[in-house]
């Protein structure tokens, strides 16, 4: 069978999030290269590990965080379906069908435009891939740039990011620190309120609870 480690040894696989790292930093958008997809693959494989998934599925976790954003780099506003087919290619015939089908389906929806929750593994991802708020995943921290992009800005601000799961209480909980004097509080909700409750409503499927804490202040 196909492990993580195989995935992200394979050059297609490598070349595509290259490719994406850089595109990204040419349109100045934030990261979406090996940084970011390391951290949702991580995160990902915890939360499915939490659910009391099959090793199986925690592997297959990893492997959709990994390459979930692959496709940025054929274009912004379909990369989940070109990120679904790139994979679909590559592993067609090393793949068992049923698996090929899980990653595919699980990659083109974490989109947060058209968002499904149709698997756990889904599910998995999507949490994963919506808690990366973080300063570093900023490519141009200039101050024209924060004043013109607000996704910018708002990672730019948040100075601190714990990911804690909770396997025995059955939760998640997400802590991020917020720089005031860079974004206030209500400008992140702005943006990001829907995906965390995309987030609640994934670790619903899961079966775990999905709590937000910014600057101390717990929000869900």
């Amino acid at each position: 069978m196909i492990t993580f480690e195989d995935v992200k040894k394979h050059p297609l696989i490598h070349e595509y999030i290259k490719q994406t790292e850089d595109y990204m930093k040419f349109l100045g958008f934030t990261d979406h290269g090996f940084g970011h997809v390391s951290v949702v693959a991580e995160r990902a494989q915890a939360i499915a590990a939490a659910a009391g998934l099959s090793k199986r599925e925690i592997v297959l976790a990893g492997i959709v965080g990994w390459c979930h954003d692959m496709g940025n780099f054929l274009g912004r506003t379909q990369h989940h379906y070109w990120a679904g087919l790139l994979f679909t290619q590559i592993f067609r015939d090393l793949m068992e069908p049923s698996e090929l089908a899980i990653v595919a389906q699980a990659i083109v929806a974490h989109d947060k435009d058209e968002i499904k929750i149709p698997t756990k593994v889904a599910a998995c991802l999507i949490i994963a891939d919506k808690s990366d708020v973080r300063r570093e995943r900023v490519l141009d921290g200039s101050p024209e740039n924060r004043a013109r992009d607000i996704h910018d800005r708002l990672n730019y601000a948040a100075t601190g990011n714990q990911f804690l799961v909770d396997a025995r209480g059955k939760s998640i909980t997400l802590k991020v620190r917020i720089d005031t004097n860079q974004a206030p509080v209500m400008e992140y909700f702005e943006i990001f309120s829907e995906r965390m409750e995309y987030s609640r409503k994934a670790a619903a499927v899961l079966g775990l609870k999905f709590g937000l804490v910014i600057n101390h202040f717990k929000l869900l």
